[in-house]
C-alpha cells in the first residue's frame, strides 16, 4: 500500500525526497499548495456531472418558447467573456507547466495537472450554466457560486506564497496566478449579482421572469439577438436551417418574422425622432441633417463594430510576428548546441521567465492559432453588426421615404419636380447605396490604422528598405481608385446601350408577327446587332478596366516584395534572414487587402454623399397644403413621439403592431362646418386654387354639392373639371376661400347591414385608371370587408362579369404592373367598381365613360349610378362629356376656363340661360348621331374582350408550356429516391459551365487555363526562391560564425547577386503573367457573351410564330435583359475570382505538403469538413438569394404604385393601410437579406476556423520535422506564410462557387432557348428560279388545305378548297375561331401546312424560300403596329422606294395632309408603338405600308375592327379604287364591309360552309351569311 502511494506521489511531486517534507509548514510546500488547488475543480466535476446526466430526464418547469435560446440571468455576456478568458489563462498555465516539466529531469505532475483540471472544470461550468439557464432552474446555480469561492481562496493562497519569494517577479507563473485570482474574483461577483437580482436563494420571494415578446411569438426565427455568446459568435443557431435546406428548399415561412428591434417601424421611429429633434423651436425651418440623424439613431452599433474591427486588425499582425519568431527559433535550435540552459528554481521547481516562454516554438504555434481564431471571430462579428445596422437603417429610410410620398403635394408629381423615376431611384438605388456605405464605413477608419501599423512593423523587420515597398503599395492605391471610377463610368455607358438594346428587342418581339409577314426580321435584327455592337465596345472597355483592377491586385504584392528586397540588398550588401523575409512577405499580403478595398470604400463614400443629398432634397420637398381643411393631414402628432415615452417605448407592447402605426400617425380629420342647410355635403366659397406654380387654375369658385343627390360637372376639355374635384379633395393649394364638408348625423345606419358609412373617406375614381398589383377582387374591395351580394351587384353594374370570365383565374387573377395587361376600358371599369363598392357617403367619378363604348356607358349610368348609388342615398359627383345624361342630374355645374359658368338644375338653366341650353342641344344631337353610328359597329368592348381572349388563348398555352418546363425540372429533381433529390440540389452545373466556356472559344479557354497555372507556379517559385536564398545566406553566415572564422565575402556576394538576378526575373515574369491571365479571363467572358447573345437573338427572331404564342413576352425579354446582363458583367469576374482563390488555396496546400508531408494526415479530416460545409452552404445560399430577389420586387412595385395612385389613396383615406403593407413588405425583404448575410457569416466563421486549424497543423508539422532536422528554416517560413494565405481565401472559394452557380442559371436559361427550332427558311426552290415579278396576276388555287399550329395540336383548317380569279375581291366571314385568320396566315406559310397546297400563279408556295414568298405579298393586320423611328422607316424599312412613291401611298391612305403638317414630313418621329397617333391613323399608316409594296395579292385581316366609321369608309374606297387590279382577300369583322365583294366565303370550325356571290347568298334566307347580315344591321 505504502509503495503504491509512494509511486503515485512520486509522479505527482517528482522523485526528490525533499518534495514531501513539510518541515517549513504545510503551506510552504509548493506541491501541497498545487494539490490544494485541485480540490475545487474535482468538487465541481463530482457535483455537476450527476446533475447534468440525471436532471435532464425530468425537465419540468420549462416555459413554452424557443426555450433553448432564452438568456435571462443577469451578467450573462460578462460571464461568458470571463469564462473564455479563464480558459485562455488555463491553457497558458498548462503549456508553461508542460515546458517546465520537460526541462526538469523527472515528471512533476503538480506543475500542469491543476491547470488541466482547471480547464476541464471551467468548460464544465459554462456548459452547466447554459443548461440551467435554458431550463430556468436558478437554484442549481448555487453549486457554481461555491466553486468560484473555493477556487478564489485556493488560488489566493498560491499567489500569496509566490509573492513571498524574492525572485518571483520574473516568473510567468506569478502573473498567470494573479490573473486567475482576478478572474475567479470577478466570476464570484457575477454570481453574487445573479443572486441579488433574481433572489432565488436567501430571499423569501424569488423574482418571476417572462421571456421577451419576440420569443413568445413562435414566428420569429431569427435568433441571433437571443442566443448565447458562443452561438452568436459562430452562428451555431443557423445549423438546422442551413443543413435542412439540403432536404427541402427554404421558404418564406421558414425564415419567419423579424425580431421587434429590427422591424422597419421600430427603426423608423428612432430615425424620425433623431431627424425631428434637430428642428429647434427657434429655427423651425432649418433642414435637419440626415447624416446627423443617422448617426444619432445608428451610431452606437457602428462604434461597436469599429471596436471589433480594430481588435481583429491588431490580432491580424500576430501572424507575421509569430512566423518570424518560429522560424528564428527553429534555426536557432538547429544552430545552438544543447545543454547551456540556465534554470531558475523556486523550492527546487523550475519556472520559466516570460522571455523563455515566448522563445518556445510550440507555444508560439498555439498562440498563433488562438490569435487567428479570435481575429476571425472579431472580424465576422464586426461585419455582422454593420450589416444588421445597415439593414435596420434601410428599413427606416424606406419607411421615411414612404411617409413622405404619402404627403407629397400633387403638384410636385404633376409639375414634374419629382418624377416617378426619381422616387423609384430613391427606393431602389439610393437607400441601397447608403446601406452599402454603412457596411463598408468601419473600413474608412480601420484601414488607415491597419496600413500605418503594417508599415511600422515592416520597418521593424526590414529596416528602411521596407518603406520603399510600402511606398510602391501606397503610390499605386490612387491608380486603383482611378480605375474604380473609370469602371463606374463605363458601367453607366454600358447601361445606356443595353437599355437601348432591350427597347429595340421589345419592339421587335411585340411586332414579330408583322415583321415575319413582311419578311423584315433581318433588317430589325441588324439594328439590334448594331446597338449590341456599341454595347460590346463599352463592355470591352469595362473588361479591360476590370482586368486592370484584378491585375493591380495580384501584381502589387509582387512588385512591393521585389522593390523591398532589391533595396535591402543594395543597402545591406546581402539578403535578409528567413524570419525577416517571411514576416515581410505575410505583412505585404495583409497590407494589400485594405489598400485594394480602400478605393472601393472611398467610391462608396462619395456615392453615399450624393445619395444623402438627393434624400435630403426629397424630404424637404413640398407637402400637401396645410392651409386647407386637410390640416396637418398626416403630420405626426408630436406628442405621441416625443421623449417622455423614451425611445422605442412609444410602442405599446400589448397592442398588436397594426394599431400602433395608426396611433402614431393619426391623420386629423377633415374639419366640419355646420352649414346653413343640412343637405349640402360639400361647399366651396370664394375659392381660388392653384397647382403651386402661381397660376390660378380655378378662380372664384362658389358651389355647393347637395347631399344624397347626383351632381354633374360638364364643360369643354381642359376647363378645370377634374381640378375642381381635386380641389375639393384638398389636393390643390387654396390661395383664398375654402372647402367645407358637412358633418353628418352619426347614427345613420344602412338598411341591409348595420355598417355606418365611413365619414372621412371619399370614393374617388380618377380619370387615369389606377390598379394595384393584386387580384381583381382585391382591386375592387380595396381593403373593405368582402360582401358577396354587394360585390356581385357592383360587378354587374360595371358589366365586368364577361371580362372576369375570360381571365385565367377569374377574379383571383393578378392584374396591374406585373400581372395581366388589361385594356383601357377594362381598367377603367375596375376603378369605377372600386368607387361603387366602397361604403362611403360621397362618390366622386371623374369621367368614368371616357374609355367605354356606348352600351357600357348606358348600362353603367342606369345600373350603377342611378340605381346602385342613388338607392343608397349617396352623394355622387360626376364629371362627364356625355351631355345626353344631363336629364338624370339633380344638380348641374357648368364650367368654363377655370370658373363656374352656371350652377343649378336643368330646368333652371333651361329658363335662365337659353343660349347654353341650345348649345347643349346641338351637341346632344351630334352625340346621338354618333350613337346610331356606334350601334352599327360592333362595340369596342367586344373587341377588347377579343384581344383579351387572344392573349389568353396563347397565355393558357404559355402556362402549359411553363408548367411543362417546370415539370421537366421537377422530373429531373423528383426522383423516387429522396437522397438523389438532395444530391441533385447540391450538384454543380458542370454541363452549363462547359457550354459557357465553349461558347467563349476553345483557344481562349486553353489560354486561360494555361496562363493561370503558369502564373500560380511562378508565384510559388518566387516565394520558394526567396526561401532558398535567405536560408542559404543564413546557413553560410551561421556556420562561419561558429567556427570562429568568417567565410570570404566574395563568394557570398557572388552567390547573392545570382540569387537576386533570378529573383528579379521571376518577379517580372509573375507580374507579366498576372496581366495576361486577368486579360484572358475577362476577354474569354466577353467572347462568350458576344456569341451567346448573337445566337439567342438569331434563334428567337427566326423562331416560328407559334413559339411567340406560347412563350410569354416577359420571359423572352428577361433572357435579353437580366440574363444577358449577368452573362456580360458578372460571370467573368466571378469566374476569375473563383479560379484565383481555388488555385491559391491548392498551391498553398501543395507547398505545405511538399515541405512537410506529415501535414497531409491532418488534411484529410479538414478536407471532409470543408466539403460538407460548402455543400450545405451552396444550397442554402441559393435559396436565400432567391428569397431576397423575390421579396424585393413587390416592395419596389408597392412604392411605385403608391406614387402613381396618390390622389386615390388620399381620397379614400387609406394611408394607414398602405403604410402597414409597406412595413410588412420591407420587413419580409429585410428578413431574407438578414438571413442571407447571416448565412455568409456562418460560412466564413467555419472556413476561417478551418484555416486556423490548417495553420496550426502546418506549424506543428514544421516543428515536428525540424526536430528531426529535415529541412532549413526558410522553408518553414514559406509553409506558414502560405498557410496564412489559405485561411484568407477558403471562404472565397465557397462564396464564388455559390455565386457562380446562381449566375450559371442565366446561361442555362439562355441555352434552353437556343434549342428552339427555327422556321425552314430555305424552301425547295432557289430564290433565283422565281420570276422577278411573280405573282403577276394574283390567281389563287387552294386545294385540300389542312393546317395546324403545331404537330401536337388539332388541325384548324380541314380540307379547304377554293379558287380565286385574278383581281377578284373576296370576303371571308365567320364567327371567332372559325379559322378565318388561320387561312390568311396560311398564304404566308406561317402555320404548319401538313396536307394540300396553295398555288399562286402556278407556284406551290410551300416550295418557295420564306423570304421570297413573304416579300411578294401584302397584308394589313388587325392590330396596327408601328415602330419607333421615322414615318419613312415605318413605310419602307428596306429603303427601296422613292419619296414620290411614299407620298403617293400616303395620299391614297388620306394621310398626306396630316404628314405634311408634321415637323420633318416623312422624317417626322414616331414614338414607341406609334403612341403619338390615334388608333385610326395608325391603321391608315398600315394601309399605306401595304400599298407601298406593290404586290398583286393583298390580304386584310379584320383590318377595320379598331376604326371609326369615317376611317372605315376611306379604307373601303381605297380598296375599291387603288387596288382595282389586285386580288384582295378581306377577312371581315363586320359583315357589311363585304357586301360589295365579288365572292363571299363563309367559314365554320375550319370548313367552308357557303361559297358564292353575296347576292346569291343573301337570297337563301336560312343561310349563315344571311343571318350574319341580319344580326349586323
Amino acid at each position: 500500500m505504502e509503495q503504491l502511494d509512494g509511486g503515485r506521489a512520486l509522479s505527482f511531486c517528482g522523485n526528490n525526497s525533499t518534495a514531501y517534507s513539510v518541515k517549513n509548514g504545510v503551506l510552504n510546500n509548493p506541491c501541497f499548495v498545487d494539490a490544494l488547488n485541485l480540490v475545487p475543480h474535482v468538487f465541481l466535476l463530482f457535483i455537476t456531472f450527476p446533475i447534468l446526466f440525471i436532471g435532464w430526464g425530468s425537465q419540468s418547469s420549462k416555459v413554452q418558447i424557443h426555450h433553448n435560446t432564452w438568456l435571462h440571468f443577469p451578467g450573462h455576456n460578462m460571464r461568458w467573456i470571463l469564462t473564455f478568458l479563464l480558459l485562455l489563462v488555463h491553457v497558458c498555465e498548462f503549456s508553461e507547466g508542460i515546458v517546465c516539466n520537460m526541462v526538469m529531469g523527472t515528471n512533476h505532475l503538480h506543475l500542469f495537472m491543476p491547470a488541466f483540471m482547471g480547464f476541464v472544470a471551467a468548460t464544465t461550468s459554462v456548459v452547466y450554466y447554459h443548461n440551467i439557464e435554458t431550463s430556468n432552474f436558478p437554484k442549481l446555480l448555487l453549486v457554481l457560486f461555491i466553486y468560484w469561492v473555493l477556487a478564489f481562496i485556493t488560488k489566493s493562497i498560491k499567489l500569496w506564497k509566490f509573492a513571498e519569494d524574492k525572485g518571483a517577479a520574473q516568473y510567468v507563473r506569478l502573473y498567470i496566478t494573479a490573473l486567475l485570482v482576478i478572474l475567479y474574483g470577478l466570476l464570484m461577483a457575477v454570481e453574487i449579482n445573479v443572486i441579488r437580482v433574481r433572489k432565488y436563494v436567501f430571499f423569501a420571494n424569488p423574482q418571476k421572469v417572462k421571456p421577451p415578446e419576440d420569443l413568445q411569438d413562435l414566428g420569429v426565427r431569427f435568433l441571433q439577438p437571443f442566443v448565447n455568446l458562443l452561438s452568436k459568435a459562430t452562428y451555431w443557431w443557423m445549423n438546422p436551417l442551413i443543413i435542412g435546406a439540403h432536404k427541402r428548399p427554404i421558404e418564406l415561412k421558414k425564415i419567419g418574422k423579424l425580431p421587434i428591434a429590427m422591424r422597419a417601424l421600430t427603426n423608423y421611429l428612432r430615425l424620425k425622432d433623431a431627424y425631428e429633434d434637430q428642428r429647434t423651436p427657434e429655427d423651425p425651418d432649418r433642414s435637419p441633417s440626415i447624416w446627423r440623424s443617422m448617426y444619432r439613431a445608428f451610431g452606437r452599433p457602428i462604434l461597436l463594430s469599429s471596436t471589433f474591427r480594430y481588435l481583429a486588425d491588431l490580432l491580424g499582425f500576430a501572424g507575421p510576428l509569430c512566423i518570424s519568431r518560429i522560424v528564428d527559433q527553429l534555426n536557432f535550435e538547429k544552430d545552438v548546441p544543447e545543454g547551456n540552459n540556465t534554470t531558475v528554481t523556486h523550492f527546487e521547481n523550475y519556472h520559466m521567465s516570460s522571455y523563455d516562454l515566448l522563445q518556445n516554438s510550440s507555444i508560439l504555434a498555439v498562440l498563433l492559432f488562438l490569435a487567428l481564431i479570435l481575429q476571425r471571430t472579431f472580424l465576422q462579428a464586426s461585419y455582422y453588426v454593420t450589416i444588421e445596422t445597415g439593414i435596420n437603417m434601410r428599413g427606416a429610410l424606406l419607411a421615411m421615404i414612404y411617409n413622405k410620398i404619402l404627403r407629397l403635394s400633387t403638384s410636385n408629381m404633376s409639375m414634374g419636380e419629382m418624377t416617378l423615376g426619381q422616387i423609384n431611384n430613391l427606393v431602389a438605388i439610393e437607400t441601397n447605396q447608403l446601406m452599402w456605405f454603412l457596411f463598408l464605413c468601419p473600413n474608412l477608419w480601420a484601414m488607415p490604422v491597419q496600413i500605418v501599423m503594417g508599415i511600422i512593423l515592416l520597418r521593424h523587420f526590414m529596416g528602411s528598405s521596407a518603406l520603399v515597398g510600402a511606398a510602391v503599395i501606397v503610390l499605386l492605391a490612387p491608380v486603383q481608385y482611378l480605375i474604380a471610377t473609370k469602371l463606374a463610368d463605363t458601367q453607366k455607358i454600358t447601361l445606356e446601350h443595353s437599355t437601348d438594346r432591350v427597347k429595340k428587342t421589345t419592339e421587335i418581339l411585340k411586332g414579330i408577327k408583322l415583321l415575319k409577314l413582311y419578311a423584315w426580321e433581318n433588317i430589325f435584327c441588324d439594328s439590334v446587332e448594331e446597338t449590341r455592337g456599341k454595347e460590346l465596345t463599352s463592355l470591352r472597355t469595362f473588361a479591360f478596366y476590370t482586368s486592370m483592377s484584378i491585375f493591380m491586385n495580384a501584381a502589387i504584392p509582387i512588385a512591393a516584395v521585389l522593390a523591398t528586397f532589391v533595396t535591402y540588398h543594395i543597402l545591406n550588401k546581402g539578403g535578409p534572414s528567413p524570419s525577416q523575409a517571411f514576416a515581410a512577405l505575410s505583412l505585404f499580403h495583409i497590407l494589400v487587402t485594405p489598400l485594394f478595398l480602400l478605393s472601393t470604400v472611398v467610391r462608396f463614400a462619395v456615392k453615399a454623399l450624393v445619395s444623402v443629398q438627393k434624400l435630403g432634397e426629397f424630404l424637404q420637398s413640398d407637402e400637401i397644403g396645410d392651409d386647407s381643411w386637410r390640416n396637418g393631414d398626416i403630420s405626426v402628432s408630436f406628442e405621441a413621439g416625443k421623449k417622455p415615452m423614451g425611445m422605442t417605448k412609444a410602442i405599446n407592447r400589448k397592442q398588436p403592431m397594426r394599431y400602433q402605426m395608426d396611433n402614431y400617425e393619426q391623420p386629423t380629420r377633415r374639419q366640419m362646418r355646420p352649414s346653413e342647410t343640412e343637405d349640402v355635403a360639400v361647399k366651396v366659397t370664394g375659392g381660388s386654387f392653384t397647382w403651386g406654380n402661381n397660376l390660378l387654375t380655378l378662380s372664384d369658385i362658389n358651389i355647393r354639392i347637395p347631399t344624397g343627390q347626383l351632381t354633374m360637372i360638364v364643360g369643354q376639355v381642359g376647363c378645370g373639371k377634374s381640378s375642381l374635384l381635386l380641389a375639393m379633395l384638398g389636393e390643390m393649394q387654396a390661395i383664398e376661400g375654402g372647402v367645407y364638408w358637412s358633418k353628418q348625423p352619426d347614427c345613420e345606419v344602412i338598411h341591409e347591414g348595420n355598417i355606418s358609412k365611413n365619414r372621412n373617406s371619399v370614393a374617388y375614381a380618377a380619370q387615369k385608371s389606377w390598379l394595384l398589383n393584386a387580384t381583381v377582387e382585391e382591386n375592387i374591395t380595396f381593403g373593405s370587408p368582402f360582401n358577396k351580394q354587394r360585390y356581385k351587384a357592383v360587378i354587374d353594374a360595371c358589366s365586368l362579369q364577361p371580362d372576369i370570365d375570360l381571365l385565367p383565374f377569374g377574379d383571383q387573377t393578378e392584374i396591374g404592373e406585373r400581372g395581366i395587361n388589361l385594356s383601357g376600358g377594362q381598367r377603367q371599369r375596375i376603378c369605377v367598381a372600386r368607387a361603387l363598392y366602397q361604403n362611403t357617403n360621397i362618390v366622386f367619378l371623374d369621367d368614368p365613360f371616357s374609355a367605354l363604348d356606348i352600351h357600357l356607358s348606358d348600362h353603367l349610368m342606369q345600373e350603377g349610378i342611378l340605381k346602385f348609388l342613388q338607392d343608397d342615398k349617396r352623394t355622387v359627383v360626376l364629371v362627364t362629356h356625355k351631355l345626353q345624361y344631363l336629364i338624370h342630374a339633380d344638380w348641374i355645374i357648368a364650367m368654363k376656363d377655370g370658373t363656374v359658368l352656371r350652377e343649378g338644375t336643368l330646368k333652371d338653366i333651361q329658363t335662365h340661360d337659353i343660349e347654353l341650353y341650345d348649345h347643349w342641344k346641338t351637341l346632344m344631337n351630334r352625340q346621338d348621331q354618333g350613337l346610331e353610328k356606334d350601334i352599327q359597329q360592333d362595340s369596342q368592348t367586344t373587341l377588347e374582350r377579343k384581344t383579351l381572349r387572344r392573349a389568353f388563348y396563347s397565355r393558357e398555352a404559355k402556362n402549359q408550356i411553363d408548367d411543362e418546363d417546370e415539370e421537366e425540372e421537377a422530373e429531373e429533381e423528383d426522383d423516387d429516391n429522396f437522397s438523389t433529390t438532395t444530391n441533385r440540389r447540391s450538384k454543380i452545373p458542370w454541363k452549363v459551365c462547359w457550354c459557357y466556356l465553349s461558347s467563349g472559344g476553345f483557344f481562349m479557354v486553353f489560354l486561360m487555363i494555361f496562363s493561370k497555372l503558369l502564373k500560380h507556379s511562378v508565384i510559388v517559385a518566387i516565394d520558394y526562391w526567396l526561401a532558398n536564398w535567405t536560408s542559404k545566406i543564413n546557413n553560410s553566415a551561421g556556420t562561419g560564425m561558429f567556427n570562429g572564422t568568417r567565410p570570404t565575402n566574395t563568394t557570398v556576394q557572388g552567390q547573392d547577386s545570382y540569387y537576386l538576378l533570378v529573383f528579379i526575373i521571376l518577379c517580372a515574369a509573375g507580374i507579366t503573367l498576372c496581366l495576361i491571365t486577368s486579360l484572358t479571363v475577362e476577354f474569354l467572358g466577353l467572347s462568350a457573351a458576344t456569341n451567346l447573345h448573337h445566337n439567342l437573338l438569331n434563334k428567337i427572331i427566326h423562331a416560328p410564330i407559334r413559339f411567340f404564342d406560347i412563350t410569354p413576352l416577359g420571359q423572352i425579354l428577361n433572357r435579353f435583359s437580366a440574363d444577358t446582363n449577368i452573362i456580360d458583367q458578372h460571370i467573368p469576374s466571378t469566374l476569375e475570382s473563383l479560379t484565383r482563390s481555388t488555385l491559391l488555396c491548392l498551391s498553398g496546400i501543395g507547398v505545405i505538403a511538399s515541405i512537410t508531408p506529415i501535414f497531409l494526415v491532418a488534411l484529410v479530416p479538414l478536407a471532409v469538413a470543408f466539403y460538407f460545409i460548402q455543400k450545405y452552404f451552396r444550397v442554402a445560399s441559393k435559396d436565400l438569394q432567391d428569397l431576397d430577389d423575390s421579396t424585393q420586387l413587390p416592395l419596389l412595385c408597392h412604392f411605385s404604385e403608391t406614387a402613381e395612385g396618390l390622389t386615390t389613396i388620399r381620397a379614400f383615406r387609406h394611408e394607414a393601410r398602405f403604410k402597414q403593407r409597406m412595413l410588412e413588405l420591407t420587413d419580409t425583404n429585410n428578413t431574407a437579406y438578414l438571413f442571407l448575410s447571416a448565412a455568409n457569416r456562418w460560412l466564413e466563421v467555419r472556413t476561417d476556423y478551418l484555416g486556423a486549424v490548417i495553420v496550426l497543423a502546418a506549424a506543428a508539422a514544421s516543428i515536428w520535422s525540424s526536430h528531426y532536422g529535415l529541412h532549413p528554416g526558410g522553408l518553414v517560413g514559406l509553409g506558414l506564410t502560405y498557410a496564412l494565405t489559405v485561411t484568407n481565401y477558403l471562404n472565397w472559394v465557397v462564396r464564388n462557387l455559390a455565386d457562380l452557380e446562381v449566375q450559371m442559371a442565366a446561361v442555362k436559361k439562355v441555352n434552353s432557348f437556343l434549342s428552339t427550332e427555327s422556321e425552314n427558311y430555305e424552301g425547295s426552290m432557289d430564290a433565283s428560279q422565281v420570276p422577278e415579278n411573280w405573282p403577276q396576276d394574283g390567281e389563287i388555287k387552294i386545294q385540300g388545305l389542312c393546317v395546324r399550329y403545331d404537330p401536337m395540336l388539332k388541325p384548324v383548317l380541314k380540307h379547304v378548297n377554293a379558287y380565286i380569279k385574278p383581281g377578284q375581291k373576296v370576303g371571308i366571314c365567320g364567327r371567332t375561331g372559325s379559322g378565318k385568320s388561320s387561312l390568311s396566315l396560311a398564304f404566308f406559310n406561317m402555320v404548319d401546312i401538313f396536307e394540300g397546297k396553295i398555288i399562286i400563279d402556278g407556284i406551290d408556295i410551300c416550295k418557295l424560300p420564306l423570304q421570297t414568298l413573304r416579300s411578294r405579298l401584302s397584308i394589313i393586320l388587325q392590330d396596327p403596329v408601328l415602330f419607333s423611328g421615322s414615318i419613312r422607316f415605318n413605310l419602307d424599312p428596306e429603303k427601296m422606294c422613292t419619296d414620290d412613291r411614299l407620298w403617293e401611298a400616303l395620299e391614297i391612305a388620306q394621310l398626306k395632309n396630316m404628314v405634311k403638317a408634321l415637323p420633318g414630313g416623312l422624317d417626322a418621329v414616331v414614338t414607341e408603338g406609334g403612341e403619338n397617333f390615334s388608333v385610326g391613323q395608325r391603321q391608315l399608316f398600315c394601309l399605306a405600308r401595304a400599298f407601298v409594296r406593290k404586290s398583286s395579292i393583298f390580304i386584310m385581316d379584320e383590318a377595320t375592327a379598331s376604326i371609326d366609321m369615317a376611317t372605315e369608309n376611306i379604307l373601303q374606297k381605297v380598296v375599291m379604287t387603288a387596288f382595282a387590279d389586285r386580288t384582295v382577300v378581306t377577312i371581315a369583322h363586320r359583315v357589311h364591309t363585304i357586301l360589295t365583294a365579288d365572292l363571299v366565303i363563309v367559314m365554320k370550325r375550319g370548313n367552308i360552309m357557303e361559297y358564292d356571290k353575296p347576292e346569291t347568298l343573301l337570297e337563301q334566307e336560312d343561310g349563315m351569311f344571311a343571318s350574319f347580315v341580319k344580326a349586323d344591321m
